[in-house]
């Protein structure tokens, strides 16, 4: 018996179903919601989010079923007993990465930036050196505090040797708006994954909003009356399953479709990684998309979306219709690794509670900056938590002369 089955099976059981002509309504296990299950349609609907999500049968379906057969005269089997899947967590190894972050975190910050080479500059006056400027924008990213209160640690790092020249907090704030440092920054959220190149081989895509300081007018049709939000930039990650490292970063604007965005991240990670399996919601589901994950040796698991049939017109290879027959027959297998999916909301809630899920600048260049250091930071705390639970040794660069450097 599927387990949404068995769970179906336990709501028969243990809640009240009634019916509404056509309709049954099913309560729901965890709220006090009721949804609507509608078994004369072929498939079956519901109106929870499960399956307006995924298109799949639910838990709710089923137990309108079970509640069918037993209106209908009909003995139901008895529920079995499902245990819940426990993860685990070392404690003691977890709260001694807690308790030395900070200091790790600096030191790996600064290791990391040593391998950043600055532009050539034939005039002007001597620029402030790209490792310290990143240094100083990423550690007030960790910090979360403002740049005033920020001067303190500012200052414990340059008696620490992490930073060559002592900033001023204007300065750290003209730091962001720097456009040239975009490209240092996305190449070093790579760089910072590298140490976890061992440990990682399943991967999975997703995106997410982070909130600016700006706000756009929107009409709300159903009050009739425009309201003020928000606006914001959008987060496309791919993210190692294991320990939510970020392999590679895209940013763009809010409307932007995820799509486009699946291409730039699967090569880069391509590039470092070794694939196993990707998993993506069905917003990336795409016959270019699935050729290129099978492209690079990887088992893509993106659900097709329900218009989808088993025959492709771009497809002459078969590829299509090979996939789309095991996401229909072997539904419980599929979606057992597509649910690794949800390390990526694991990754975005781990960046966005620990440095914010607004972003405070106030430029568009200052905004894609700040985002993609905390990535970056984010990459640290789980380089430093891998220090202390799996025991790895993290080297950022593999020679004493690689280093990064963009050419102005």
């Amino acid at each position: 018996m599927q387990i949404r089955q068995a769970r179906g099976l336990q709501i028969a059981h243990t809640t009240e179903i009634t019916r509404l002509e056509n309709l049954w309504i099913v309560p729901s296990q965890s709220t006090a919601k009721k949804y609507a299950v509608d078994l004369g349609t072929e498939p079956p609907t519901c109106t929870c989010p499960v399956y307006k999500k995924n298109d799949r049968v639910c838990k709710h379906i089923f137990a309108a079923q079970f509640a069918r057969e037993r209106e209908n005269g009909a003995e139901i089997p008895e529920a079995p007993k499902i245990e819940k899947k426990k993860y685990t967590q070392d404690w003691p190894r977890y709260n001694r990465a807690q308790v030395h972050e900070k200091a790790k975190f600096q030191l790996l910050l600064a290791e990391l930036c040593k391998g950043i080479d600055d532009p050539i500059q034939d005039y002007g006056r001597p620029r402030t050196p790209l490792a310290d400027v990143i240094y100083a924008a990423a550690f007030k990213v960790y910090s979360t505090v403002s740049t005033r209160r920020f001067c303190t640690d500012l200052q414990e790092a340059h008696a620490k040797g992490y930073l060559s020249k002592l900033p001023s907090y204007n300065s750290v704030l003209d730091y962001f708006g720097y456009e040239a440092l975009t490209p240092y920054l996305k190449q070093l959220v790579e760089v910072s994954s590298l140490p976890l190149k061992g440990m990682e081989s399943d991967f999975a895509v997703d995106s997410s909003g982070f909130s600016t300081c700006h706000y756009k007018r929107w009409f709300d049709v159903k009050y009739g009356n425009a309201e003020d939000w928000h606006d914001w930039l959008k987060l496309h990650v791919m993210v190692g399953v294991r320990t939510h490292i970020v392999t590679s970063v895209e940013i763009s604007d809010r409307d932007e479709h995820d799509y486009a965005y699946f291409e730039p991240l699967v090569k880069q990670t391509a590039q470092n990684f070794k694939m196993r399996e990707m998993s993506a919601d069905k917003a990336y589901c795409g016959i270019s998309n699935l050729r290129l994950v099978v492209d690079n040796g990887a088992q893509p698991f993106i659900p097709f979306k329900r218009c989808a049939n088993e025959k492709h017109w771009k497809d002459k290879t078969g590829l299509w219709t090979r996939l789309f027959h095991f996401f229909k027959y072997h539904e419980e297998e599929f979606y057992e690794h597509y649910h690794k999916r949800s390390n990526n909301e694991t990754a975005f809630s781990m960046i966005k509670s620990k440095f914010g899920e607004k972003l405070r600048s106030k430029t568009r260049t200052a905004q894609a900056n700040e985002l993609l250091l905390k990535v970056v930071c984010h990459n640290l705390c789980v380089i430093v938590q891998s220090i202390f639970e799996l025991g790895i040794e993290p080297v950022f660069w593999q020679e004493s002369n690689e280093t990064f450097r963009v050419d102005s």
